[in-house]
């Protein structure tokens, strides 16, 4: 307590341990978005051939979070401790391996950099409380499912869940809201978007997106309640055509290329959260209702 009373005190040493925690988390990230799909793969590798009879296959090293250590996926040179220091270990390095001098993916310091600035935001923004804690965790964990969703199309339960549990958990002391409305934002979030998802696959004979985002959707229901996902469905539509659109022409792909909708799911439903209030009864205001 008095560590916390310390750091209220001096908002200047906040806000420095903040952005440096956000740094530091932004480079575990890094491991997680590259791992945790390997590890999910893996894992399901096991489970099909134990359900097929198929004979288990030969012990493979430990591969989880944790080990082996970081290495270059080039030449296999180990990442060492001075090489992984965030953002500044790609500057000096100058976005190349030390060891093949294979070019290192800019996704790398820019994930950071977001995690450190999502942090100080937050930080800055709610101050040495229990809900910054609670906003941190799951900026964090939106920051992670959007990157994995971009590179694999893949909403990992392993962070869903247990971030939507979070969700209702804290919202149990109200929080955000109270736990009816987080309740029923749940129920909502998922229902909607399964809804569509049915309604579109009986009309064309296709799958218009993955059962992840509805689960995403349900996880920001339970932190926001059922009151932000009319706002996060349209911020996460017109943010989707916009950017989908951009991206199809620069890189000339057909229309019929299937684009990740987690991530605009998530900066919508991020965005709806802070300041979902203010941004309807200001559209309210303004459109003469």
């Amino acid at each position: 307590m008095n560590l916390l009373n310390s750091l209220a005190s001096q908002p200047l040493m906040y806000l420095s341990i903040a952005l440096l925690l956000g740094l530091i988390v932004g480079s575990f990230l890094n491991v997680l978005v590259h791992r945790l799909p390997i590890m999910l793969e893996r894992q399901w590798q096991a489970e099909a051939r134990e359900v097929l009879e198929l004979p288990s296959e030969a012990q493979a090293p430990r591969f989880d979070l944790l080990l082996p250590p970081s290495q270059c996926p080039h030449c296999a040179h180990r990442i060492r401790p001075w090489e992984n220091i965030p953002v500044i270990s790609y500057l000096a390095l100058r976005g190349r391996c030390s060891g093949c001098q294979a070019r290192i993916s800019p996704r790398y310091p820019l994930v950071e950099l977001a995690c450190g600035a999502l942090t100080l935001f937050v930080a800055w923004r709610f101050g040495v409380t229990g809900t910054a804690l609670a906003l941190l965790l799951l900026s964090w964990g939106l920051l992670a499912m959007s990157m994995i969703d971009i590179e694999h199309q893949l909403l990992p339960d392993a962070l869903v869940l247990p971030l939507l549990w979070l969700g209702l958990i804290v919202n149990a002391f109200e929080m955000f809201v109270p736990l009816e409305d987080a309740l029923w934002g749940t129920v909502a979030g998922y229902l909607s978007l399964w809804s569509v998802f049915w309604v579109f696959k009986m009309v064309t004979g296709k799958e218009g997106m993955g059962y992840g985002d509805f689960k995403l959707l349900a996880m920001l229901g339970a932190w926001g309640g059922w009151q932000i996902l009319p706002l996060t469905l349209l911020l996460s539509s017109l943010l989707g055509a916009l950017i989908g659109l951009i991206m199809l022409r620069l890189q000339r792909k057909q229309a019929s290329t299937p684009i990740p909708f987690g991530p605009y799911l998530a900066i919508a439903g991020w965005i709806a959260l802070l300041w979902g209030g203010q941004i309807t009864t200001s559209y309210l205001k303004y459109s003469g209702f």
